[in-house]
Formats: C-alpha cells, structure tokens, sequence
C-alpha cells in the first residue's frame, strides 16, 4: 500500500495548530491508509478548523461602535473598517483560508487512498464524505475570496484555486479560475459525493456531512448559484416527510428564559436536531463577541429584537448582559484545554453549527418565493415562526400577504416577503456571521457608525466586499483582489 504524503507549502499557509508534529512525523513511520477505519481518521481533519463568525460578523450591519474609547484586538477591529487583515491569528480570514485548503489536503488525500484501494463499494461512503467536504471548503473560500457569484459575471470573476490533488511539492503554481469554473466544480463533487454517503458509518452524525448535513450544504449552494428547483429539491429531501417543524431549534420552549450557561451549552450540542453539520473551530470569538469594542450594540438590539415583527407577536429570543456594552444572545461554548496542567496555556476551541436547518427552511422560502409560490413560501415562514413567537397562536402570528405588505407599508407582495426572510435570517443567525453572506449576495449597503467621526459606508460595488487573499498565496502565482 502506498503511504500518502503531503507537502505543505506557501499557497496553503499551513501553520495551523497541530501542523508542526505532523511535518516532524518520519514519513516511513507513517500507518498505512488502507482500510475504511484508517480513511475515515483522515476525513475528521477534512471539516475547516478555523472560524469565519468574527470576521464576517464585524463586517456585516449586525454591530455598531458599542464601548467608546476602549482599545480592540486588531483582529477584532480592522474587518469593522473593511481593512485587511494580515496577521494569521484564530478568527482572522488568512487563519481561514489557511484551515479550508487544510481541510481540502485531507479530503484529497483520503480521495487518494481510495483510489490506490480500488474504489470499491465499500469505500463508497468515505468517498462521498471526503467529495462533499470538499466541496463545502471550496464553497466558502469562493463565497469570501472571490466576486459573490452573479451569473452575469461569474465567466470572468476571479476564482480560487479548486484543488483536487496532494501536494507533493514545497511551492505548486495554482491558477485562480472563475467563479464560474469553482461552481462547477463545487457541483460535481456535490452531486457525486451526496449519493454515497451513508450516515450508518458514524459514531456522531452531527461532525460528519450526513446525508442531510450534505443536502443541507447543496440547498445553500443552490441558492448561492439562483437554481431555485434545486434549492426546493434538496431542502425538500432535509424536510422529509415530517417537515421542518420537528427539527427545529425550539427556542418558543426549550431556549426561553433558561440561564444562560444552559442556552450557550445547549445551542451547539450534538443532540440538537437543528445542528446539521457542527465543526470544531479554533478560536476565542466566544471571548470576544460580547464585548468587544464594535459590538451587538442597544440600537442593534432594538431595532432586530424589540420592535414589531411582521408576526405581530414577539420574539421569543433572549438577550443577555446587564450592562448595554455586553448585550448578546449566548450560543458560545468554550473550551479550553490546557497544554501544561499547571499552567494557564492551552488551545481554544468553539464548536459552531455549520449547517443547521433553519437555514434550510429559509433557503427553500426563498426558492419558493422567486418560483412564484408565495403560498409554499409563507407555510415555511410560518412554521419557523411557530417556534420563534411566545405564546404562538396561529390565527393571531401567522403570516399573510396582506399582513405582511401592510407591515412593510408596500403592495410588493414579492419585495415584502423577501425583506421578511432576510430579517428572520438576520435575527436567527446574530453573532454567527451568516448575516454577511446576506449582505453580499443582495449587495446590502452597510454603514458602520465611529464614535466621534462621521459614520463610514460600504457600498454595493465597494472592492472590499471581497476579502483579500494572502500574500504568500502570490507565490504560488495567485493574482492579488483589486484594491
């Protein structure tokens, strides 16, 4: 059996934790990948270690300057101004470019190792997680890195590199594509890999790309890409025949008025059902997102969480902090673990929901909603509120088209119920960065208020929308995003 290698150079940035015991390994004494249980190992690194919630959070119009005069954490200050980070710390954008071709490396080495065992059938599911883990990693690096796809421009749009190989020497040349050409790419592992997966093979199904999880993952690319029947088709096969109802996160019942070490606790367990795909990150975002300078402020509260809704109801959704600076609905869990019992110092990880299936309800509303079927549109709106609302009443918080334009003061049935599925997302996913992906897909203005000085805008057609790739990333003669 052939013993796989990776070489590790610039393009990929691999200084991750854990990186420097692997490269000091002695290649001979490496174990042999051939057999399932030993591929299956290798696929736990192929789900990206790092965090994008601080950064696309910061980013978004989610925070606002909450603590005047305190002094931020560069890595925790500079997205607010949509300036490039350079530093390759936890929760900065390099750190997760770095953590995505990292996990692409284990995909395609496991890819390897099936192929040198035959491709046989048994192998099958291996292969289907490694091609969607793949394909996810790739997803995100083209979401954040390149132009937000448009298929007007996605011909000519800057790509990332898609990588389908080890790498096997110090400094690989790479070409970045188009956007068109990674969507095509993402769409081939996914509708490859989905069919082979079989959830049977995991001990817990929520750190894997199950057969739901990786449906999950297709409806957002669908949706990413405007191919709505796809997007109804995939979220329909998450849905089922129950609905999404049961697999929602209740937060009407199980999430109110609970203390808030349970709340955080809670949120990104396993046994959610609403937690598709959970990854482990590191990162100390959960140190960060609730006090740090540019923040959850109380005009943001206000204006997402304690005015009226379209429901008429309100929202079930706890804010904690007992002070302004440090409002935040707690879905963080840290853990710490120690490198030295005696000491203080230690790696910090955050498992976060990747995939949940909230956003599968909305991804498929809005598929519903540009096919024309307001009807089916409304019937998932309405089911996620049934679980957001207190004290829900269906004939007094359901929504109707009626009822919504006359919330939004417009007889655009369409415009209306659109603005409605980005506000519940907004709400939904706060401190996650989800908001981002929002912000860019419909080209959202954003305006970020400084204290003291006038407010800063980014506009729809600002070059800073797309977050710049890393400059050893040149080496491997990767052309820099415009500035």
């Amino acid at each position: 059996m052939k013993k796989f290698i990776i070489y590790i150079g610039t393009f990929s940035l691999l200084t991750l934790a854990g990186c420097d015991n692997y490269l000091d390994t002695i290649p001979d004494n490496r174990t042999d990948i051939d057999t399932p249980a030993k591929i299956s190992e290798v696929l736990v690194n192929a789900y990206p270690k790092g965090n994008y919630s601080a950064f696309c959070e910061l980013m978004s119009d989610n925070v606002s300057d909450n603590i005047p005069n305190a002094t931020p954490d560069i890595v925790y200050s500079k997205p607010y101004f949509w300036e490039d980070v350079l530093q390759l710390n936890e929760d900065t954008p390099q750190f997760y470019w770095a953590s995505c071709y990292a996990a692409i490396a284990a995909s395609n080495q496991a890819l390897e190792a099936i192929k040198e065992l035959g491709n046989t059938p048994n192998l099958n599911p291996q292969k289907g997680e490694a091609l969607v883990a793949r394909a996810y990693a790739h997803l995100m690096l083209v979401s954040l890195f390149s132009k937000f796809y448009d298929p007007a421009t996605a011909k000519s749009d800057l790509g990332i590199p898609y990588v389908t190989e080890t790498e096997k020497v110090v400094i690989k040349k790479y070409d970045r594509g188009t956007v068109e050409s990674v969507y095509a790419m993402i769409e081939k592992d996914l509708t490859e890999g989905i069919p082979l997966i079989r959830d049977e093979v995991y001990k817990v199904g929520a750190y894997h790309f199950t057969r739901n999880a990786a449906n999950a993952l297709a409806s957002r690319f669908y949706l990413y890409k405007r191919d709505y029947d796809k997007v109804i088709e995939y979220a329909s096969k998450v849905a089922g025949t129950v609905g999404f109802a049961a697999n929602l996160r209740n937060w009407n019942t199980n999430l109110t008025n609970k203390s808030y070490t349970i709340v955080s606790t809670e949120y990104s367990l396993a046994t959610e059902k609403s937690n598709l795909l959970l990854t482990e990150t590191s990162s100390v975002w959960a140190r960060y997102f609730a006090g740090n300078r540019y923040g959850f402020s109380l005009t943001v509260k206000t204006n997402l969480f304690d005015r009226p809704n379209p429901s008429g109801g309100a929202l079930a959704y706890d804010v904690y902090g007992a002070q302004a600076e440090f409002l935040n609905i707690p879905k963080y869990n840290e853990l710490f673990v120690r490198l030295n019992p005696s000491s203080n110092i230690g790696n910090v990880y955050l498992m976060m929901p990747a995939l949940t299936t909230e956003e599968v309800l909305f991804n498929r509303a809005e598929a519903y909603l540009y096919k024309g079927d307001a009807t089916n549109c409304l019937a998932d709106l309405n089911t996620f509120l049934s679980l957001r609302v207190l004290n829900y009443v269906p004939a007094s918080h359901n929504l109707t088209i009626a009822k919504n334009n006359a919330f939004y003061g417009t007889g655009n049935s369409a415009g209306a119920l659109l603005q409605t599925i980005l506000d519940f997302r907004r709400r939904e996913f706060i401190h996650e960065g989800m908001r981002w992906f929002d912000v860019l897909r419909y080209k959202i203005e954003v305006t970020h208020t400084v204290d003291g000085k006038p407010s800063i805008v980014l506009k729809a057609d600002d070059k800073r929308r797309v977050l710049q790739i890393p400059q050893e990333a040149t080496l491997s003669g990767l052309p820099l995003n415009p500035r």
